[in-house]
């Protein structure tokens, strides 16, 4: 597992609902940091039955080196064995990566023996096998035959002292936890004001300059006037995601939805004249403050989300090409 894999996994558990709701399984929120930042879930159990939640599985499978990797070593199989998924991590955007992906499911002991044969390393830890990677600086760690805990090593061993306690996250972040997994498919929290995640420098397009101005992006100023970020997505013939935005004061959070709708406004302007699909996108969104907090919804069909995550990935794709002088 390296930082690209982190942070595909908490992308993926933040925009990739495919999946029934289902509350947080309290024995993986026990193995989660006090101190987590972002904290993240799927149900991936309920995604086999969704034609969508089966084109993103299968798209995060073949386009995952260290998944694929995983894959040849045990004969793992995520859209087989894995059930639920809680990712948590307590760094910043563009820090050292570290944190957790934590996974119930059905996962065969025999792992551990079948990765050595291919030349894997294994540890032990507390009486819990660890499969390292080559560098030995991450590894999977094989709990029980129902969880297993991945991430930097740090992250993991600690995971394995905590498993079996009592969940460690601050009670108001349990409550959301709570919240957003038993009424969402796909869910992700910030424990954390946007700025502590995205340091102004990273924000702004600045070349990761920490004295760049924010008028470099001026959505800059906006991740400034966040203080935390609860979403969830629903899937079923319409794709629902909310989310909640709140601000610091009930001023900022007026003066952040107009922001927004601003942007969104601005975005239906443009997609009008070059992307149709777009443009329902623009159309799909609502936004409203409410006191201190900004309620953000967009409504679209299915097979229109499959075709903007086909539109999205491309873009991804494209462009550092594009970027190229």
């Amino acid at each position: 597992m390296n930082a690209r894999t982190f942070a595909t996994a908490t992308l993926f558990a933040a925009f990739a609902g495919v999946f029934a709701a289902s509350a947080a399984d309290p024995q993986l929120l026990s193995m989660v940091m006090p101190d987590a930042k972002v904290v993240a879930g799927v149900n991936v159990d309920s995604a086999k039955a969704s034609p969508f939640g089966r084109y993103v599985l299968t798209q995060l499978q073949t386009n995952n080196t260290d998944l694929q990797q995983l894959i040849a070593f045990t004969g793992f199989d995520p859209t087989r064995d894995v059930d639920e998924v809680l990712v948590a991590t307590p760094s910043a955007v563009g820090g050292k990566a570290s944190g957790l992906v934590l996974a119930r499911g059905t996962f065969d002991p025999a792992l551990a023996t079948l990765a050595t044969t291919k030349g894997a390393v294994t540890e032990t830890y507390n009486g819990v096998t660890i499969i390292d990677r080559p560098d030995q600086q991450a590894g999977i760690a094989l709990i029980s035959p129902k969880y297993v805990a991945a991430g930097d090593i740090t992250s993991v061993n600690a995971a394995i002292d905590r498993m079996n306690s009592t969940p460690s996250l601050p009670a108001n972040v349990l409550a959301q936890v709570s919240t957003w997994s038993g009424a969402e498919d796909a869910w992700v929290i910030t424990t954390v004001p946007l700025a502590a995640l995205a340091p102004v420098g990273t924000a702004t397009g600045g070349g990761g300059t920490a004295g760049a101005s924010p008028m470099a992006n001026p959505m800059a100023g906006v991740m400034q006037q966040i203080q935390q970020i609860a979403g969830g997505v629903k899937f079923g013939g319409s794709v629902v995601g909310t989310a909640a935005i709140q601000a610091d004061n009930a001023a900022d959070a007026t003066q952040l939805g107009n922001t927004l709708q601003f942007f969104v406004n601005l975005l239906q302007m443009q997609a009008q004249q070059k992307n149709p699909q777009a443009a329902n996108l623009a159309q799909a969104f609502s936004i409203n403050a409410q006191g201190t907090t900004i309620n953000v919804t967009i409504t679209l069909p299915e097979a229109q989300f499959q075709q903007l995550f086909q539109m999205e990935k491309k873009a991804a794709v494209t462009a550092p090409m594009g970027g190229k002088k």
